[in-house]
């Protein structure tokens, strides 16, 4: 069955290739066959049922779309392949693995906590474009006290690749060992920026816990779970509030 026509990308997107600015790198590293030719434009228009689209030798269909909410354990890496270390797609029974599912943003692999995961590479974008507004918050373990100095200089921000980089929140936690415990909310969604703004403030980062994703909160999933959630209740979650 024929379908609307839309970008090389999103249609990489929808089948759960990756999300859209991933896949337009897919498309740029010459990655990407359409009718059996390299393609070097990620806004070439294909027709889905009509066009043929191929990746690593396999035609591509759009799949199901899966959401999923997982606690990620430290010691596993965002990704779906990694040379080194196991990641979080492994988690996963296999079903979940043939959907090509991909981590949405990223949690280091020393990190713990909520974690969202899909095949929506539309999805994917939305919930992590600026606009959308969408904060990120944690709960981190300092090697050290911290003071209310040190915590004022933290929260007037720091320059981070070339750009002054605020949190949206940062306070203590009554939580032992008193003063070493922070609740840090974040808007930039930098790489390793909680564990960056730790350093530049003098701190290194034992234990960090993604808690929230927007609304949405981490309680009951134990380390290693997951729960598969539709995609009005994930975003109702996200937006209004909800818990997993």
């Amino acid at each position: 069955m024929w379908g609307k026509p839309m970008r090389l990308n999103a249609f990489l997107a929808e089948c759960g290739v990756s999300s859209r600015r991933k896949a337009e790198q897919l498309i740029l590293n010459g990655e990407i066959r359409v009718n059996g030719k390299i393609v070097l434009a990620p806004y070439l228009s294909v027709t889905p049922g009509v066009d043929m689209v191929e990746y690593q030798g396999k035609n591509l269909e759009a799949l199901p779309k899966v959401y999923l909410a997982m606690n990620k354990p430290p010691g596993v890496v965002c990704a779906v392949t990694d040379k080194y270390d196991p990641v979080v797609v492994g988690l996963l029974p296999q079903e979940m693995k043939n959907a090509r599912v991909f981590p949405v943003g990223r949690l280091d692999r020393d990190s713990e906590g909520l974690l969202i995961l899909t095949n929506d590479g539309s999805f994917a974008q939305s919930i992590q474009h600026p606009s959308k507004n969408v904060t990120k918050e944690y709960e981190i373990l300092l090697n050290l006290e911290i003071n209310h100095k040190q915590l004022k200089r933290w929260r007037s921000g720091f320059e981070i690749e070339g750009k002054l980089v605020k949190p949206i929140e940062v306070e203590t936690m009554w939580k032992e060992p008193q003063g070493r415990w922070l609740r840090v909310v974040v808007g930039e969604g930098l790489k390793r920026e909680v564990r960056t703004m730790a350093k530049l403030a003098g701190f290194s980062v034992l234990v960090l816990v993604r808690r929230k994703v927007g609304y949405l909160i981490l309680k009951k999933l134990q380390l290693g779970e997951f729960v598969e959630l539709s995609f009005s209740d994930l975003c109702t979650r996200i937006f209004k509030g909800g818990s997993v």
